[in-house]
């Protein structure tokens, strides 16, 4: 019950903070799944699997956010798993092997795991090496007879820190994990397939992210595939998307100069398009005719006139709490910012949100 009042929560949250688009199969993995992320984003990167499955998944997460007062209680409240990592406490990493085998039991048990095995969150625009922990978690299950695959899940944010920015949840085909047992007990087998497994896992994790050398590559990369899918006229895709990525990094290697010039050149039409409000390509090709202009301009004065006053209403009852969480996450890092901000909002609004019922009640 707790479990799923948070999901329910939390999803709604994500989904007022985010532009959320999920790219995933209709059907959800079934059996035992363990559920592996890139992390450039905090606290959201978890959170954002309450949106793509609505299986129950226990979460691996450091140590010391179990700590914490309300995350901390929140975390023991969905029965999450601690992870001790050698930068916190070089102390307490032996206590990795109750954490460990807990993991291997939810898997024999049949349930979903999520972690993310880069070890941290970050905000460089590519993968960080992988820690091997998912792979033996995955394999020591496979060897109690459970039948794991290890689903790879991409996060690419378009502006991970601003308030209704876009964000695509891209899942992956499974890994078959029985796929990577050892064929005899020897220590040496053992660790080269945990190795070969976490090398798998990485290149299953590059199939759906971007993995850009810098940060200033993503708006080229958006554009371009803007403008190609208004020339074919389809949808924007996700895997062409990578597939620009890709270009974009053997673009730059190889021809540096030329690859600067576009990079300017596309940043700038992308400027221009958001200074006449345009989000797409195509709606610069719409031509206006007397006949469709006069009744847009209608149907605006009516809603000027109109919701104005509602405007105005809810400028002055919402407005006072909405810098609050920006003013909060003034000082944290890239990749906390909007941890942040989502937390610090989603506490304003309730308590805002019983004020005015308090109000309203005292009013009335």
């Amino acid at each position: 019950m707790f479990y799923a009042c948070v999901r329910a929560v939390v999803s709604l949250a994500l989904r007022l903070f985010y532009r959320v688009k999920v790219n995933a199969p209709a059907e959800e993995p079934s059996g035992p799944v363990l559920f592996v992320g890139n992390h450039p984003n905090g606290l959201i990167d978890p959170a954002l699997v309450f949106i793509l499955t609505r299986r129950k998944v226990t979460f691996l997460a450091k140590a010391p956010l179990f700590k914490l007062p309300v995350i901390g209680w929140l975390l023991k409240g969905l029965d999450a798993l601690p992870v001790y990592r050698k930068q916190d406490d070089p102390a307490q990493m032996g206590r990795n092997e109750g954490t460990l085998d807990a993991a291997k039991g939810a898997l024999v048990q049949g349930r979903a795991i999520t972690i993310f095995p880069e070890g941290k969150s970050h905000s460089e625009p590519g993968l960080a090496e992988l820690k091997t922990g998912a792979a033996r978690i995955a394999l020591n299950a496979a060897r109690e007879g459970a039948p794991v695959r290890i689903v790879p899940v991409g996060l690419t944010y378009a502006e991970k820190n601003v308030f209704r920015s876009e964000v695509l949840i891209d899942q992956g085909a499974p890994i078959d994990v029985t796929a990577f047992l050892p064929k005899d007990a020897e220590a040496a087998t053992e660790q080269e397939s945990v190795r070969a497994l976490t090398e798998r896992v990485a290149e299953g994790l590059r199939a759906v992210t971007l993995n850009l050398e810098q940060w200033e590559d993503l708006p080229v990369v958006q554009v371009a595939e803007q403008l190609y899918a208004f020339r074919q006229g389809g949808p924007l895709d996700a895997e062409r998307l990578r597939l620009w990525a890709r270009g974009v990094r053997l673009f730059r290697t190889q021809e540096p100069e030329r690859y600067e010039r576009l990079r300017l050149h596309l940043s700038s039409f992308r400027k221009r398009m958001a200074l006449v409000q345009v989000t797409r390509p195509e709606e610069l090709s719409v031509q206006y005719r007397a006949g469709n202009v006069a009744p847009f301009v209608v149907k605006t004065l009516l809603t000027l006139v109109f919701g104005l006053p509602l405007f105005v209403a809810g400028l002055v009852l919402f407005g006072l709490p909405y810098p609050v969480p920006r003013m909060a996450a003034k000082s944290a890092e890239l990749d906390v910012q909007a941890t942040v901000k989502f937390l610090t909002a989603l506490v304003v609004s309730l308590v805002w949100w019983g004020l005015l019922t308090g109000a309203a009640a005292l009013w009335g």
